[in-house]
């Protein structure tokens, strides 16, 4: 648990420096800010995308679904359809 908390201060700092290059005062304009969270959100599914084409599963549209726009959007995953 207490690695969480120190890697979250660590990305926070990076985060910080990155803000602090680009000029943009902290808190950011809310659509940088917005912006920034949603590449987090984007960038936590590059994980599972590249497990799966390491393990030379196929990559599609229904796994990305499935997978990653419930995580991305925070809405459930679809529920499947049961056959009659």
């Amino acid at each position: 648990m207490l690695k969480s908390y120190v890697i979250s201060l660590i990305v926070g700092i990076l985060a910080g420096v990155i803000y602090g290059c680009m000029a943009i005062n902290s808190p950011a304009p809310p659509i940088i800010a917005l912006l920034g969270l949603f590449g987090m959100l984007v960038g936590e599914q590059i994980i599972p995308l590249l497990k799966r084409i390491i393990k030379r599963q196929p990559v599609t549209m229904a796994w990305f679904r499935h997978e990653c726009v419930p995580k991305i959007s925070g809405t459930p995953p679809p529920v499947k359809k049961k056959a009659p």
